[in-house]
């Protein structure tokens, strides 16, 4: 056990390290955190316009204006989320880098509309509303990136022109920044008419050809899920924010199938993809956090005789109904604890596969694209990510998986801790 440890913590822990002060990481998490809010606001009325039995209470005619009228929240939020996304990774990217970060975030916007296919389409307008969601995310990202580079490149030439004294701070600022504006954004113009020259056409069909449809074909298989989970849970074991780091990497991925699930759903087409952010959001963190302790925190109050575990199950139950679990991860404690080791790292696996084949075999609807709040509590969240009670069930299913695994190592941890209390001469009762 110890060499197994001591491997993991040479292996991994630096590989940690560089993930969570990458600068480029750092600007993808946080830029998806200035959208999330958006995101959620339109998911929730994306629930609201689907909620289940509703169209059996409504005529047809009633019901599909009751649709239209609660659309237009999505539309403006959710359906063009990759807009949202490069505002967010160019604005925090140039800050990073002590930038305007206001002109670095719309920067990254225009390169990105500049490089998206338009068209006069009868139904869809200039701009297929669809690069703008989830068929944009990599480009988009990738374009954020960028520009926010180029932008920074410009500045630091001293490409700017300088005004008076006297002209305002915001007139300045917006003439400063003119110039490294102008070249980053003519860049992106030549980059459009050269793709134009290709049999790609634009940069777009070749980012979804060579490395969006690859890598969210890869985020969405089993294989590349039960490892991301797994080394969410060895992150975190060594006392490092495993879903943090591990959503830096794979949100992109996670956004992007949630989107395809959501366009196939409202075309009323098949889903198309099992994983996606409301399966890991709902179904795997959303059972009481990292590693799914709200399973753990109900084994407490069943089996506790100590009490260093029944004062915990106080502590951590109110906030693990709402997936926040750190009372638990630091008090159990989870951290650098073997005892804790194996149902730590082996319940969320078990749970990630059981809910998977779950899905494919059609028992419960895959989650089809709305983004469930991550405090949602369990049972709710799981129907709504699925617009089904049996999304509700699965979720007490899965905590009975984790319950179940974890209920002998809990018992050799309460009776450890109770000796140790009663060698001590503590009172073994709680007031």
């Amino acid at each position: 056990m110890n060499r197994f440890m001591d491997v993991l913590e040479n292996v991994l822990m630096p590989l940690a390290d560089k993930l969570n002060n990458n600068r480029y990481l750092t600007a993808l998490r946080d830029g998806f955190m200035v959208a999330l809010p958006l995101i959620i606001f339109g998911s929730i009325f994306v629930v609201i316009a689907n909620l289940p039995f509703i169209d059996r209470l409504m005529s047809e005619a009633t019901y599909a204006q009751y649709q239209e009228l609660i659309g237009s929240a999505s539309s403006a939020t959710l359906a063009i989320m990759a807009t949202f996304v490069i505002v967010g990774i160019g604005y925090k990217l140039t800050e990073s880098y002590g930038g305007e970060a206001l002109f670095g975030g719309v920067t990254a916007l225009a390169a990105f509309l500049i490089l998206i296919p338009q068209h006069v389409d009868e139904t869809t307008g200039v701009i297929p509303v669809g690069v703008l969601g989830a068929q944009g995310m990599f480009v988009g990202i990738i374009t954020a990136f960028v520009s926010a580079e180029l932008y920074r490149f410009f500045v630091n030439k001293n490409w700017q022109i300088k005004m008076p004294s006297g002209v305002p701070d915001a007139v300045s600022r917006s003439f400063s920044s003119l110039i490294p504006i102008t070249m980053t954004l003519s860049f992106f113009l030549l980059v459009r008419i050269a793709f134009s020259f290709t049999p790609f056409e634009t940069v777009q069909n070749f980012v979804y050809t060579s490395v969006q449809a690859p890598l969210t074909a890869l985020g969405s298989g089993l294989t590349a899920t039960i490892i991301a989970v797994l080394l969410t849970q060895i992150f975190w074991f060594f006392g490092l924010h495993g879903q943090i780091i591990i959503n830096s990497v794979l949100d992109p991925i996670w956004f992007t199938l949630a989107g395809e699930n959501l366009d196939a759903y409202n075309a009323g087409n098949e889903l198309p993809h099992i994983v996606s952010k409301p399966f890991m959001e709902s179904f795997i963190v959303g059972i009481g956090g990292s590693g799914m302790t709200l399973a753990v925190i109900i084994a407490i109050f069943l089996i506790g005789r100590s009490r260093q575990l029944k004062q915990l199950g106080k502590i951590g139950g109110p906030p693990g109904l709402f997936n926040v679990n750190e009372p638990i991860i630091f008090g159990l404690p989870i951290i650098m604890n073997p005892l804790v080791i194996i149902p730590w790292l082996f319940a969320p696996v078990m749970v990630t596969i059981f809910t998977y084949f779950t899905m494919v075999a059609g028992l419960v609807p895959a989650p089809y694209g709305a983004i469930v709040p991550w405090t949602m509590p369990p049972i709710i969240s799981g129907a709504l990510a699925t617009n089904s009670w049996q999304g509700a069930v699965l979720q007490v299913v899965n905590m009975a998986i984790v319950f179940v695994i974890w209920w002998p190592f809990l018992k050799v941890m309460d009776k450890q801790y109770y000796e140790n209390e009663q060698s001590e001469g503590k009172p073994t009762k709680t007031a």
